[in-house]
Parts: structure tokens; sequence; C-alpha cells
């Protein structure tokens, strides 16, 4: 009962205070040197800060001239770490890349990077330890679930149907 007061009181106390211009493009200085940023993360960050909708170009365009955030070397990093170490397909790279703001021409060209049989023997591996724990009555309803998981990591569909054949039993 007693936290709760507390708690209360200092988020009472703590209430946000907007960031001018000047205070936001610090603060995404120190951030974009720490981790690679979008431009549509440093929008979203500075629309949470409270910065006027008339200065954040402005930060932006600073951001992006002195090389803090460039766009293209965030999907290139974003679609490598997500396609090789997450394992994801390249649609769902793509719908999340289009949520961070990222142009369709970049994303585009960025996914054309990604080799596309080193893809299918991700996917076949997934696949194949997704099967070893999958319960299914029969094969066609095994291959079902396993298309529905391998849409779900993102891959394209014939990519899956691929991959299924090369793992299920034929009947």
């Amino acid at each position: 009962m007693r936290n709760t007061t507390i708690t209360e009181q200092t988020t009472a106390t703590r209430e946000k205070k907007p960031k001018s211009a000047t205070q936001a493009l610090q603060s995404l200085m120190r951030l974009c040197a720490r981790a690679e940023k979008s431009s549509g993360d440093a929008m979203r960050l500075m629309r949470g800060w409270g910065v006027p909708e008339t200065e954040r170009e402005g930060v932006l365009a600073k951001l992006i001239e002195q090389r803090f955030i460039d766009d293209h070397r965030y999907a290139e990093a974003y679609v490598r770490e997500k396609s090789n170490l997450a394992g994801w397909g390249a649609r769902k790279i793509a719908f999340q890349l289009r949520q961070k703001g990222i142009s369709k021409e970049i994303i585009s060209a960025t996914l054309a990077t990604v080799d596309g049989d080193a893809q299918l023997g991700q996917l076949t591996t997934k696949l194949e330890r997704k099967m070893r724990t999958t319960k299914a009555s029969n094969n066609y309803e095994l291959r079902g679930k396993l298309l529905r998981y391998g849409l779900g990591l993102g891959f394209d569909y014939d990519m899956i149907l691929t991959a299924i054949d090369k793992i299920t039993p034929e009947e």
C-alpha cells in the first residue's frame, strides 16, 4: 500500500515537459551513436517528446546531414539481422521496415541483396524443427500446419511449398 503512494507521488511530480528542438537533437545524436535508428524512429521519438511539429523536420534534416541517420544503412542492417539471425522471410521484413517509415525503394533495394538459396535452407531447417514438434493426424494436416508456420515467418508461398516438399514424406 505504501509503495503505490510513493509511485503515485513520483509520477505526479514527474510530468513530462516537452523537449525543445535542440534538446531533441542532442538526445537523438546520443541514441543514434549507440544504435542504428531510422527516420521514422526519430520522428516517433520526437512526437513522444512533444517536440513541436514545425521543428521535427529540421532536426531530422540535421541528423541526416551529419549521417547520424541513414535509412539505407538502417535497412541493410535490419535485413541482415532479421534474415540471418531471426530467420524471417522477405515479406515480414518488408512489412516491418514499412512500419518503421522506410521507403519502398530502399526496402526493395535491400531485400534484393538477400540470398534466396540461403533463405530456402534456413526455412527448410526451421520447418524440419517445427515438424518434429507438430502433431498431425495425416500428411495433409501436417503440410497445412507447416505452411501456416512458414507464412507466419514471412516467407513466400512458393518457397514454403518447395521446402515442405523437401522434408515431408510422400503418401
